[in-house]
């Protein structure tokens, strides 16, 4: 996907190689098709065309295939509800939709993006440092070929965690899928943010597993005060750096997030910092050493 974005060269794309190396070329905006080939997670794939094709010279549009909802990898719910929204706020329009959904291991989903092209000079730093007023907070639970009642077994632990009522309670049955599938989604929603978390569904899992756990990592979340959770964080990074940077508040970061940093120091010298608040937060700073 990258090289076909960029006109670029790619040696040792293969299986069972053992080095690869990648040369762009200046990426084209276009109508670009690609398929994963498995339940592969098609978002992973949308990101890394999707700020490239931001910057490129015209609007772009791509579809993918693969998997929309698999494990170790943003689900589509959180790219559309969590990080579009705060790319929409440095001026990257983007409008994402899913066709069809994609369960991890028959795969077979389909997502498509409409991406707006954005000059760098009329971007804009994102400044997230506060939630905001508390909004609503509900659950999704997606199924596919499987009992109605495992929904219910899962939302049961779930509002034990958390509380919540029947009415923050949302299900969605996919009959369109290619197999079967479970996901259970948190959204949690403030006046400058929305989270999502998510617990997937396996056979090694049984059903109250899997409700407890979202509503532990919404719990978690809701017991903070932080507006950016941690996948969230790890995101913002690269758009902020290729953009006009900023600054914004988060939890304990992951690994992925202090390594990401790391690797935006290696490129842009001093332009990503974090430092760690008295009561546990962290802010991060990315400044825009693109102008220097």
């Amino acid at each position: 996907a990258a090289v076909a974005i960029s006109n670029g060269n790619a040696d040792g794309d293969a299986l069972g190689s053992g080095s690869l190396t990648f040369t762009a070329g200046k990426v084209q905006s276009g109508d670009y098709h690609f398929a994963v080939g498995s339940a592969g997670s098609a978002l992973l794939v949308l990101q890394t065309v999707l700020l490239p094709l931001v910057l490129a010279d015209g609007p772009s549009t791509v579809r993918i295939e693969g998997g929309t909802h698999n494990a170790w990898a943003p689900p589509i719910d959180f790219l559309q509800q969590s990080f579009l929204p705060q790319l929409e706020k440095m001026g990257a329009k983007v409008n994402l939709r899913m066709e069809r959904i994609g369960f991890f291991p028959a795969g077979g989903g389909v997502i498509f993006a409409e991406i707006q092209p954005l000059a760098r000079a009329d971007a804009k730093p994102l400044t997230l440092l506060e939630r905001g007023d508390s909004g609503h907070h509900y659950a999704i639970i997606r199924r596919a070929h499987l009992a109605p009642n495992i929904c219910d077994r899962e939302w049961d632990a779930m509002r034990r965690v958390l509380l919540w009522n029947s009415n923050q309670r949302r299900d969605f049955s996919h009959d369109e899928s290619a197999g079967p599938g479970n996901a259970v989604h948190a959204f949690l929603q403030f006046e400058n943010v929305t989270e999502v978390v998510t617990s997937f569904g396996t056979r090694q899992r049984g059903a109250k597993d899997v409700g407890r756990d979202a509503g532990k990592q919404a719990s978690t979340f809701l017991n903070h005060t932080a507006p950016v959770g941690q996948h969230l964080a790890d995101q913002l990074l690269l758009p902020m750096a290729l953009l006009r940077g900023g600054e914004f508040v988060t939890v304990e970061p992951s690994q992925h997030t202090v390594t990401n940093l790391e690797v935006l120091n290696a490129f842009l010298p001093e332009a990503a910092q974090m430092k760690e608040l008295s009561d546990g937060s962290f802010t991060v700073e990315i400044r825009d050493k693109l102008e220097d």
